[in-house]
């Protein structure tokens, strides 16, 4: 395993971001590719090939930002392969673009997902407010000190080879679920190490981040730790909508909450906010998630 460990999680991430300029027709299709990281289970993080998509569709865009995404995953991506992106300029109009983008490997379409992009403009504003009264993530301990010292791939990988510091507000859900089962949730998250002042790599890097912890309030709900026996969990679709530029070498509070459970399917939904209280952006995503006991008995 630890040949596989990174001795720069964040310098990875940047690398894998940073996509290869593979040609096309330049009127409504460009081509991309970019790697795979290595991940302890053989499958492609959903969070990379996420952010991925989102640096292809920017890159055919100008003057514009991302606003919102919807992404669905098709097949499991294998990190022994590369993945070319091909993005449709599916439309630009007065002050909104819209980007089809298809991840592919050997052939065959892993990752399916529809961005929209606006000019800058002025308007309405509001948001839901931070919660109040949670502990600063620096009270909270971090992966690498609460799995640092086990000796499985998976707890070495948590520890050692993200790129992001995830603090869970209470207990995380890694071997037990302590306390009440309720279906909600709040992680502290910031990446490893300055990252450069570019909003798109900002805003990808978030996308990145999104999808860790974001089916953790479904498990808790009814005490499933992530090591439980049996259990089988994959990312389906996730939505995204990006309120204002995040910065994420900064804390940020990723709210998530649970709304239903029901046929192998969990819902989950989650708010980002910046350490002072700004609304970042607000996330949804349907999961797989499959538990050996619950199937026999339903």
């Amino acid at each position: 395993m630890n040949e596989h460990i990174p001795t720069d999680p964040v310098a990875q991430m940047i690398a894998t971001l940073d996509l290869a300029d593979a040609g096309g027709a330049r009127t409504t299709e460009d081509i991309f590719t970019g790697p795979s990281q290595w991940m302890p289970h053989g499958r492609v993080y959903g969070g990379q090939v996420l952010a991925q998509s989102v640096v292809a569709a920017t890159r055919t865009v100008e003057g514009r930002s991302i606003h919102s995404l919807h992404g669905y995953f098709l097949r499991a991506g294998d990190i022994n392969f590369p993945i070319t992106f091909s993005v449709d300029r599916l439309r630009d109009g007065r002050s909104f673009s819209t980007r089809r983008v298809q991840a592919f490997q050997k052939g065959e379409p892993i990752f399916s997902m529809i961005a929209s992009f606006q000019t800058e403009d002025s308007g309405l504003a509001h948001q839901i407010e931070m919660p109040q009264g949670l502990p600063e993530p620096e009270s909270l301990p971090s992966a690498a000190e609460l799995v640092g010292a086990v000796d499985h791939p998976v707890a070495q990988f948590w520890a050692k080879a993200r790129p992001f510091d995830i603090r869970h507000v209470g207990s995380p859900i890694y071997f037990q679920v302590e306390g009440e089962h309720v279906a909600h949730q709040a992680v502290w998250i910031r990446l490893l190490d300055e990252l450069p002042d570019n909003p798109v790599l900002h805003t990808a890097a978030l996308a990145y981040a999104s999808d860790y912890t974001i089916l953790e309030s479904i498990y808790r709900r009814h005490g499933i730790a992530w090591s439980h026996p049996g259990l089988s969990s994959a990312s389906l679709d996730h939505a995204m909508w990006f309120h204002r530029k995040p910065k994420v070498d900064d804390w940020m509070l990723y709210v998530q909450e649970s709304p239903s459970a029901q046929g192998g399917r969990g819902l989950s939904l989650g708010r980002i906010y910046s350490r002072d209280g700004i609304l970042i952006a607000s996330v949804a995503q349907e999961g797989m998630v499959r538990v050996p006991e619950f199937i026999e008995n339903s």
